[in-house]
């Protein structure tokens, strides 16, 4: 077991992005800093805003990458590089177009399926080894409305489903940062 050191939210900065599908990530990383009472920083350096938080008596940095969401790696190599982080010591949470909205899959690497933060992400720290929170936004019928769905705010009953899952996920979150992702994924994945 190899606890986290690390948590990336993925969203897009500025007001015009806040609420749409593709700050999911932004949307936990915030929840989990303000029930710590963390306040986040700009890191210009970094590339991103970032916070500690202690978690089951460990440091935790959360991070949220300025960057828009395309270029994520930069702000996740550069704080992995600085703090000696392993990909395996890092959890990042992301908005999933595969997973119903309410549904949620913690997972270790694999492909990024079209996620141009991921893809950033793995290029970066050249593997795709590190865990995902995925979070699910609902499917949009049509490939060519993807990039406009995303970038849209979800219906009210979307975002109570977002919402739930998020909480969901919080309340495993000391098991997920001790490194026991066996036993996160069995409560998260059986509701």
């Amino acid at each position: 077991m190899t606890p986290l050191k690390l948590i990336v939210g993925l969203g897009n900065i500025g007001t015009d992005y806040a609420d749409t599908r593709h700050n999911a990530g932004f949307w936990f990383v915030d929840e989990l800093a303000y029930r710590h009472k963390a306040v986040f920083r700009a890191e210009k350096k970094f590339f991103c805003d970032i916070a500690k938080v202690m978690i089951n008596r460990r440091e935790i940095r959360l991070i949220k990458p300025t960057t828009f969401m395309n270029l994520s790696g930069q702000a996740v190599a550069a704080v992995a590089h600085f703090y000696r982080v392993n990909p395996d010591e890092i959890l990042v949470v992301h908005d999933e177009l595969d997973l119903t909205c309410g549904s949620l899959k913690l997972k270790q690497g694999g492909g990024n399926n079209g996620h141009n933060g991921l893809k950033d992400i793995q290029a970066k720290l050249g593997t795709p080894n590190f865990w995902r929170l995925r979070l699910g936004i609902d499917r949009v019928a049509d490939k060519n409305q993807v990039v406009s769905y995303v970038l849209k705010k979800p219906t009210l009953e979307q975002q109570v489903k977002i919402d739930e899952s998020i909480l969901r996920a919080l309340d495993e979150i000391e098991t997920i940062v001790s490194g026991d992702f066996q036993t996160a994924m069995n409560r998260l994945h059986s509701k």
